[in-house]
Parts: structure tokens; C-alpha cells; sequence
């Protein structure tokens, strides 16, 4: 969940100029009305969750798939299923996968592949990016992945854009390939009005794309298509997404500081859509339960010590709790750890649920999407669990 900030002035005018055919960006096609039928398009059946036993508010998981000392990207997309698994059946709403490159500490490059391997192994959890980095590809091609997993599982696919690379300014330059201008990030205004036409095959007549179609799509029958939510850090894209009428999903795990004005910024500039009769926000939260207080602390300052190289342009794998506790901090990054951790929720289940509790009374988030970064699987997918079971949350039959 990011984007890269900027003005809101500017990104508004983007929407204006030329490439989308109608001099606009539209939240999605004439079917895509609340409580709309199976196949006619996104509507708030698709977006909206219900909150499960005790919690605040519906739950959902980001998954960044990182990747320990000592294991294996395989290792760690086998866990990703097995927290899907776990997050069906525990009444999760939906499981979100994020787009990053160049990044030893995670395997998530490719989102639609990984998701397409989710929607294998379950039937009724939603899936999606959170996001997919839209200046790094074509708008052709992200309709037609989304298109393929919204085939391959009808009604549970989610399509969150961003508009940063999700990397460094040289592995975005590889990614995009010549001829892509580095300024292509403020292309994304008519970058997503592009990719809406796509999905909903709609642009109009004499248009350069008027007979170009991402398949699978509408032009070969009726068929739904996932919802676009926006995804950010700052005010850019939460002004964006409100004028648009698009649900909104902050990054609340890295840019806590901006959380407040930023739902602040989506709220007041919504506009209702064929999408949403009301706002609909949620944060990402880093959060991590353990069986003990200080279990749960050694396990974070493990993704703590991760962020600190990679902010520092050492990135690696995430390490050991044995390797974060010894490593020699200096006391500037004593400081960066602290103030990292300061914004985690972790601890005991109880001490995590409260957090939650108040975090969500603060925001008025509509949503919580946990992501708990550790270095082992393991204590990831115990954390999910043991934060299902301190919310009373049922085990959900198959």
C-alpha cells in the first residue's frame, strides 16, 4: 500500500488530459451499481465486509511474503497459502498481496501469479494486490491478469493500484524498459483512467483503443470485474480515490503519521459513484501476537533491523531474532528502530486486540488489513490465528 505523495493540484489535472476518451476518469461502467447482480460489475457487496465475533471492525491480512535467514522463496509462498487457508477459514475478509522488486526480504514481485495461486487453494476468501504499482506496466496487461483471476475465481478478486514503483529509482527504470519516461509516475491519472476503459471495454468510438480488448473481459460475454480500490501514503491518491467515489486503502503500517489526514482528505472529498454510496477506507496495520509479550517484540524488531537496511541500501533477508537482538545499533538507529516499533501492535493476543480496538476508534477505519512481519512463517501464521481466536472470531466450515 503506497504511492509516492506529491500534490493533489497537479494529480487532479491529470485526470484532464488526453488518453482516456472521455477527458475523465469514471469509477467503473454502467453495471457496476450498488447491489448489482453476479457479473454486472463491482458494487459495495464486493467491497464492504462484516466484522466477525469481538473484532472492531472486519479483518483482512496484506501479505508481503517475506523471506527469512535461512528459508527460501518457496518456503515462504508455501506460507502465504497457509495463511490464505487460515484466514478463510477464520472469517478474514479478503488476503492482499503487495508488489515490490529488487527486495532479498520479500517474494512478491509478481502479485497476479501469487494470487492465482491463492485462488487454488481456497474458495471463498477475497483476494488482491495491495497493490499492484501501475507505473510499472501497461494498463492492457493489468486488465487482462485481473481479467484471468477474476475467471478463475468470480466475485473474489480485488484490484488495489499504486502509483510508486515499489523499488528504487534504477530498478524501476529496468522494469519499465526504454522508451518509459522516468516522470511516468505522474502519468497516473490517465494511466487509471485507461486501465477502468480496459476492464469495462468501453472506450469510446474512434478512440486509438476502440477496438482493442483485454481478454478475458466483456467482449466475450457477461462477466464481472474486480473492483479498483487506490492505494496510499499520503494525500495524493486519498483525494483521488475520494473524488472518484472508490473505496481507499492507507498505509498506516509505514506512514503512520499521515493516517488521520489522509482519511481526513478521502471523506471529504467523496463523491458518491456507481461504485459506493459512501466512503469506505481501510488502514494497513502492522501487527504481531505472540504467546509471550517478549516473544512478540523479538519477532518484530526482526522486521525492524529488515527496514533499517534497506532504508540504509543494505537490503537482505529478514534475520533472526538471535541476529536483531545482538546486532550493535547505533544510537541514530536505536532511534529508527524505536520509532518503527512505536507504531506495531504486538504483544500478548489481548495486548494486540486492544491495540486494534483503539486503533480503530481513532480512524474510524472501515477496515483493518494486518500484516505481520516477522521472520518465520510460523510466527506469522500463529499471529493470525491467536488474533482470531482472542476476537471470539468462529471456525468457518469449508
Amino acid at each position: 500500500m503506497s504511492d509516492t505523495g506529491g500534490a493533489g493540484d497537479a494529480g487532479r489535472r491529470g485526470a484532464d488530459r488526453p488518453g482516456d476518451g472521455s477527458g475523465e476518469i469514471r469509477a467503473g461502467g454502467p453495471g457496476n451499481a450498488p447491489g448489482n447482480a453476479p457479473g454486472d460489475g463491482p458494487g459495495e457487496g464486493e467491497i464492504r465486509g462484516t466484522a466477525l465475533g469481538r473484532a472492531p471492525v472486519p479483518l483482512s491480512v496484506l501479505d508481503l511474503v517475506t523471506v527469512g535467514a535461512g528459508s527460501t522463496a518457496h518456503a515462504s509462498l508455501r506460507t502465504s497459502v497457509d495463511i490464505a487457508r487460515l484466514a478463510e477459514s477464520r472469517g478474514y475478509h479478503r488476503h492482499w498481496v503487495a508488489e515490490h522488486h529488487s527486495m532479498p526480504g520479500v517474494a512478491s514481485s509478481s502479485p497476479a501469479v501469487i494470487l492465482a495461486h491463492l485462488a487454488a487453494h481456497t474458495s471463498r476468501i477475497r483476494l488482491g494486490s495491495g497493490g499492484v504499482m501501475l507505473p510499472n506496466h501497461a494498463p492492457l496487461a493489468i486488465a487482462e491478469q485481473f481479467g484471468t483471476l477474476e475467471a478463475l475465481a468470480p466475485g473474489r478478486i480485488d484490484l488495489g493500484l499504486g502509483r510508486a514503483p515499489g523499488t528504487d529509482g534504477h530498478t524501476a527504470a529496468a522494469l519499465r524498459g526504454p522508451g518509459r519516461r522516468d516522470e511516468a509516475v505522474d502519468e497516473f491519472p490517465r494511466q487509471l483512467a485507461e486501465l477502468i476503459r480496459f476492464l469495462d471495454d468501453d472506450f469510446p468510438d474512434g478512440h486509438t483503443y476502440a477496438r482493442v480488448h483485454a481478454v478475458p473481459g466483456p467482449v466475450q460475454g457477461p462477466a464481472g470485474r474486480p473492483p479498483v480500490w487506490l492505494l496510499g501514503s499520503s494525500g495524493f491518491s486519498a483525494r483521488l480515490a475520494g473524488g472518484l467515489g472508490l473505496p481507499f486503502a492507507y498505509a498506516h503500517h509505514f506512514s503512520p503519521a499521515g493516517t488521520l489526514p489522509a482519511l481526513d482528505l478521502y471523506r471529504q472529498s467523496f463523491r458518491p459513484s456507481a461504485v459506493l454510496d459512501a466512503p469506505y477506507a481501510v488502514i494497513g496495520v502492522a501487527a504481531l501476537a505472540a504467546d509471550t509479550a517478549a516473544e512478540a517484540r523479538a519477532q518484530v524488531l526482526t522486521g525492524a533491523l529488515s527496514m533499517l537496511r534497506l532504508r540504509s541500501g543494505r537490503p537482505g533477508l529478514v534475520p533472526t531474532p538471535e541476529e536483531a537482538a545482538a546486532y550493535p545499533y547505533t544510537p541514530m538507529e536505536r532511534e529508527f528502530v524505536d520509532d518503527r516499533l512505536a507504531s506495531v501492535v504486538h504483544g500478548t493476543p489481548d495486548e494486540v486486540t486492544a491495540g486494534l480496538d483503539d486503533l480503530a476508534k481513532l480512524t474510524g477505519a472501515d477496515e483493518l488489513m494486518l500484516t505481520a512481519n516477522a521472520h518465520s512463517g510460523e510466527a506469522r501464521l500463529r499471529s493470525y490465528a491467536l488474533v482470531a481466536d482472542a476476537y471470539g472470531m468462529p471456525v468457518l466450515g469449508g
